[in-house]
């Protein structure tokens, strides 16, 4: 009580000093009246800019009623200073357009401040310096020391990776290549038996001369033998249910009989199936056939589902119904044979042998794919510029691109990528790259939005970081376990998964994980991670300046 007293007879005995001289100069002595706040309180940049809000306190009976006061936020730091906007107050009988500052009762004002940020002002200051001046500002006295209000400016946005993730497109090369040879014989109608003269057809003949040569060959494998027995699609449903099981009996004892006999597929399964109305073999042969009134046969496949119903239908159609029994039924009395063979490509030993022995052998796909067994740098890219230059493969001027992104060399991967004649996702997820690695970030995003790649995403969530919408940039970055993603974690101050989220043990990763320990006040854990990070030079330099290890040095 007496503590409150006390306080009420100083600035009593204040208001009475100033009251009785309408001196301006009294408000520069008694500055230390004016109580000052700033937030934050440790200033931060983001997106390339510092912005604070300060706040004076003027007490009762301080701002003389015809002073005027002006306030310069600046911000001192190594290497120089910036000044911010000069915000003018006025006493209550000053006529110009001012905030007033009532001098019985005081008054408690803010306002904003923005700066640019430059280099070096990690170590900064940031203070307010006042001059007072009477009414017709005849007389000016500078406040004699600065009102200090906020230190250094943290720039931890800054250490976001905007080197990019570029994509790679997959190459389609097969190790395993299935091939399939095929022969048929012909049936009469409504009969089962194999004529001979089917089985020596030349038909026939090539497919066993196929199976011969894939006996002696050691990349070919014969895996399965299929025979498909068939009946067409014109007579009643049951009978030709028996005829295509019949078909397939007789078919199947007549492989066995002749082809088996010259070549030997003891170790292929043989796989027996029938088909008793054949109305896609119809379909198809009437597609490419030149009869008259085709489409309409197509159309009335198309409208009934129903057997019989079709039947009918393409029956009525008496002007093509006897060329279909003359051109088309008849080939489809039938059974196939089938041999599915698996044939080894290369092996990736063969591959990596063949890169400097046969490399002329190796096609688009082939050269793709060996780009990514090697490990060299200068090996893929020799992979992928034989690719580009002998099959103008977008593909590869598009993975040439993405490696020479990852070395940084801009200027050959734009040259690569203008090589594409296709824009895909992937063009449009490595210019971005290219552009956002040019500084031109607004460019980068909107190539970035025109791909839908999940690497797209991730650089967007880069520039998210830069642009300081670290809350999409969670979005962007959730579950990539990158660099960025734990830097966006930090940014959003959610340290538990930013430190789930850093994989690597780079210099780099070590910095953030200090900055988190330090966040954390583990201020031995942050120097432990500080040792591995100063390892890089660049990094070491930062940490001498950098506002958020101030606390734990």
């Amino acid at each position: 009580m007496k503590k409150d007293s006390l306080k009420l007879l100083s600035l009593a005995f204040l208001g009475l000093i100033i009251a009785s001289c309408s001196n301006p100069a009294k408000m520069a002595k008694y500055a230390s009246q004016v109580s000052t706040e700033c937030n934050p309180q440790v200033l931060e940049a983001v997106a390339g800019k510092i912005k604070a809000t300060y706040t004076l306190k003027f007490p009762e009976q301080y701002f003389i009623k015809k002073a005027i006061l002006e306030v310069t936020p600046v911000l001192v730091y190594q290497g120089g200073e910036a000044a911010g906007p000069i915000w003018t107050l006025q006493g209550e009988k000053v006529l110009e357009n001012n905030t007033v500052v009532p001098f019985e009762a005081g008054s408690t004002v803010n306002k904003e401040v923005v700066f640019d940020y430059v280099p070096g002002m990690e170590k900064a200051s940031l203070e307010l310096r006042a001059t007072v001046y009477n009414r017709s500002r005849t007389k000016k006295i500078v406040y004699p020391a600065p009102f200090k209000i906020a230190d250094g400016t943290n720039t931890t946005y800054m250490l976001v990776d905007l080197q990019g993730t570029p994509s790679f497109e997959s190459d389609n090369y097969q190790k395993v290549i299935p091939e399939t040879k095929e022969a048929q014989i012909l049936y009469t109608i409504n009969r089962a038996e194999v004529r001979n003269s089917e089985l020596k057809s030349e038909e026939i003949k090539q497919f066993e001369q196929f199976l011969k040569d894939v006996e002696n060959d050691q990349r070919r494998t014969l895996k399965s033998n299929d025979i498909i027995a068939y009946a067409s699609p014109d007579g009643p449903m049951d009978l030709n249910t028996k005829l295509s099981d019949n078909r397939a009996n007789t078919a199947t004892n007549a492989f066995k009989k002749t082809i088996t006999k010259k070549v030997d597929v003891s170790d292929a399964e043989l796989k027996v199936s029938q088909i008793a109305e054949d109305w896609e073999g119809f379909q198809e042969l009437v597609s490419q056939s030149n009869i008259p009134d085709k489409e309409l046969i197509l159309r009335v496949l198309s409208m009934y589902s129903d057997p019989a119903v079709r039947e009918r239908e393409i029956k009525n159609m008496s002007s093509v119904y006897k060329t279909l029994t003359d051109k088309i039924l008849p080939e489809l009395r039938r059974a196939r044979f089938i041999a599915n063979v698996d044939y080894q490509n290369w092996t990736d030993e063969e591959l990596l042998q063949m890169i400097n022995s046969n490399l002329e052998e190796l096609d688009e796909e082939a050269l793709l794919y060996t780009a990514t067994l090697v490990k060299s740098d200068s090996q893929k890219e020799m992979l992928y510029k034989k690719a580009a230059d002998k099959y103008n493969s977008n593909r590869a001027y598009n993975n040439l691109a993405a490696l020479y992104l990852q070395q940084g060399k801009t200027a050959d991967a734009k040259s690569a990528l203008n090589k594409m004649s296709d824009k895909d996702a992937s063009y449009y997820n490595n210019m971005g790259i290219v552009k956002m690695q040019e500084k031109n970030y607004s460019a980068a995003a909107q190539d970035f939005a025109k791909s839908n790649l999940p690497q797209a995403k991730q650089n967007l969530g880069a520039l998210a970081i830069l642009n300081g919408d670290y809350q999409q940039a969670v979005k962007d970055l959730s579950g990539t376990n990158s660099f960025n993603e734990a830097l966006a974690y930090v940014l959003t101050n959610n340290l538990s998964n930013a430190s789930a989220a850093l994989k690597c043990r780079c210099p780099r990763a070590s910095y953030l994980r200090a900055v988190i320990a330090a966040r954390q006040g583990n201020a031995a854990e942050a120097n432990k991670q500080l040792d591995l990070a100063k390892k890089d030079a660049a990094l070491a330099s930062r940490a001498a300046m950098d506002i958020e290890f101030a606390k734990i040095n």
